[in-house]
Order: C-alpha cells, then sequence, then structure tokens
C-alpha cells in the first residue's frame, strides 16, 4: 500500500466518525430541551408582543380624549381675550372651534355605542385630567399677571394641540369604527393646520 492509499482509507475510516458525533449532539436531550426552550421563548415574545399591541381600549381612550378636549377648550375661552396679538386671538378662535366640534362628535358617539355618564368613568382618568388642567390653568395665569401671557400661551397651545394629536392618532389606529375614524382624522387634520401658528409665533412679528 503506497502513501496516498493509506491517507485515503484514513479518511474514509475518520467521516463517518465525525458525521456520528455530529448525529449525537443533535440527537442529545440536552440539545432537545435547549431547542425547545428557545422555540418557545419566541413564541411567548410573539404572543406578548400581539397582547400588548391589542390592549388599547376604545371606551377608556375615547372618554380621556374627550376630557382633554373639553379642558383644553375652556381654557382656550378663558384666556383667549387677554391675548393682545390679533393674529394669535384669531388662531385661538379656530382652535377652540376645533376642540368643541370635535368633542361634541366624539361624546355623541361615546354616548350612543357606551351609554355611560362622566360619573361612570374611571376615577384615575379623571384626575389625570383635571391635574393636567390645573397645572396648565396655573402657567397660563402667572404668564398673564406677568405680562408674558401671549409668549406662554402660543408655547403651552402648541404642546396641547401636539398630545391631542398624539390621543387622536391612537385611536384612529385602534378602532375598527369608520365613524369614529372619519371624526378623528377631521380634527387630526385641522390641528395639524394649526400647529405651526402656534409652534412659530413670535411676539416680534
Amino acid at each position: 500500500m503506497d502513501g496516498q492509499e493509506y491517507l485515503n482509507q484514513i479518511s474514509a475510516t475518520n467521516r463517518p466518525e465525525k458525521s456520528s458525533k455530529f448525529s449525537k449532539i443533535l440527537t442529545s436531550k440536552y440539545f432537545l430541551i435547549g431547542a425547545i426552550a428557545v422555540v418557545a421563548l419566541i413564541l411567548i415574545m410573539v404572543v406578548g408582543a400581539a397582547l400588548s399591541s391589542g390592549k388599547s381600549n376604545e371606551k377608556e381612550d375615547g372618554y380621556a380624549l374627550l376630557l382633554h378636549l373639553n379642558n383644553t377648550g375652556e381654557l382656550v375661552n378663558t384666556y383667549q381675550s387677554d391675548v393682545k396679538s390679533s393674529e394669535l386671538r384669531a388662531s385661538s378662535a379656530s382652535l377652540g372651534g376645533v376642540l368643541s366640534e370635535t368633542s361634541k362628535q366624539l361624546d355623541e358617539y361615546l354616548t350612543a355605542k357606551y351609554n355611560i355618564k362622566e360619573k361612570d368613568i374611571k376615577k384615575d382618568i379623571v384626575d389625570e385630567a383635571n391635574l393636567q388642567k390645573d397645572g396648565l390653568n396655573s402657567e397660563l395665569f402667572e404668564a398673564k399677571i406677568n405680562g408674558i401671557l401671549d409668549r406662554v400661551f402660543a408655547h403651552k397651545m402648541a404642546y396641547e394641540i401636539a398630545l391631542i394629536s398624539t390621543e387622536e392618532s391612537k385611536l384612529i389606529k385602534t378602532t375598527k369604527n369608520d365613524n369614529l375614524r372619519d371624526i378623528l382624522t377631521t380634527s387630526y387634520d385641522s390641528l395639524d393646520n394649526l400647529y405651526s401658528k402656534f409652534n412659530d409665533f413670535s411676539e416680534t412679528k
């Protein structure tokens, strides 16, 4: 037997052994347990993601938005007459109109579908809305007595528009009701048009 034949024989003898070892690893109890655990973990993550994405509650989110619309609209009406800039007053009037109309339509939708009164809304939703309103009112009142209402009012209304738009966007994406989607989409577009009027406001113009 020459050297090449000897090497070929060794190679042929060793190949099955390597394959056998690999097969043993694949079929071992520990490998199978590990593989099952990984698959189970992936399934849990997928199911968890699906459940978390479906946690939106149209009724509660809708009423939280309704309270936000009403509270912001009330403060707009309270401070609008104290704003010095005629341009800002005009924008404020437009904002008040959008908030009022959206609130009216949203209230009608929620009442017809859920027949729930404000007293039935969860306390934490009401408390959070009132806390936010009181904080905004305090900032606007302080700005008024310090003679800087226009600047603060414009900044705060831009912020409120952004918050309300985010709430509306969430409901637009999750609701299955075309009527509610239309109400919120109309409001969202109107607020989007008004945002720059407040955000870009400058007293030096």
